[in-house]
């Protein structure tokens, strides 16, 4: 996997989120601030901006790119965690110029426990890690089992929707989801749906 997938899949996140930033806010609109789809679709917008204007050699360097513009245009604390799961992607790559199906699990796992720490969040507090921890520990067991590429990527995509839509029968623990206490059960979580959205963009 070189440059090239990896900014098929930013194209292809950006395409996904502008077809989908009014699903984002509605849910976001139940327990939140209303902004979730819209702020994506607008940092998003400006990713594709910077990756035409300042075009990357490496996947490192290109997700790095990807965090930084993120954590610098998106409000709210969506911008902050998932720059920091772009920027720990680009950081465990280095300086390759291609990586491979365990590069790739390796990197998002440690990105996803980054995002844990920034948000002091853990599976179960009906965040976007309910879906980034199942896609991970997919990614990473289709590694392990030496299955293709392209089948790895179904597997996580397919685990991160599934952790998404399991986030609706819980109660938020983090957030502004969690002020809303009980009343914030029956809702899917918007940060968990725009993490599978991510995911869903790798597929094949």
């Amino acid at each position: 996997m070189d440059v090239a997938f990896f900014t098929a899949w930013i194209q292809e996140i950006v395409r996904v989120l502008a077809v989908n930033r009014d699903v984002l806010t509605r849910l976001d609109a139940a327990i939140g601030d209303a902004d979730h789809g819209t702020n994506l679709d607008r940092g998003f917008t400006s990713v594709r901006q910077a990756m035409t204007e300042t075009p990357q050699e490496t996947p490192g360097q290109l997700l790095t790119l990807v965090g930084t513009t993120l954590i610098r245009r998106v409000g709210g604390a969506s911008g902050p965690l998932y720059g920091t799961l772009f920027r720990q992607l680009g950081k465990s790559f280095g300086d390759a110029r291609e990586v491979s199906l365990d590069d790739l699990a390796a990197a998002f796992a440690a990105g996803v426990e980054a995002v844990k720490r920034l948000g002091k969040a853990a599976e179960g507090d009906k965040t976007m890690v309910d879906a980034l921890a199942p896609a991970s520990r997919a990614l990473s067991a289709a590694a392990q089992e030496r299955v293709k590429p392209e089948d790895a990527l179904e597997r996580a995509a397919t685990a991160a929707a599934e952790g998404a839509k399991a986030t609706i029968p819980l109660q938020a623990r983090k957030g502004r989801a969690s002020y809303l206490g009980p009343r914030s059960i029956g809702h899917e979580d918007p940060g968990a749906a725009s993490a599978a959205l991510l995911l869903s963009a790798l597929r094949p």
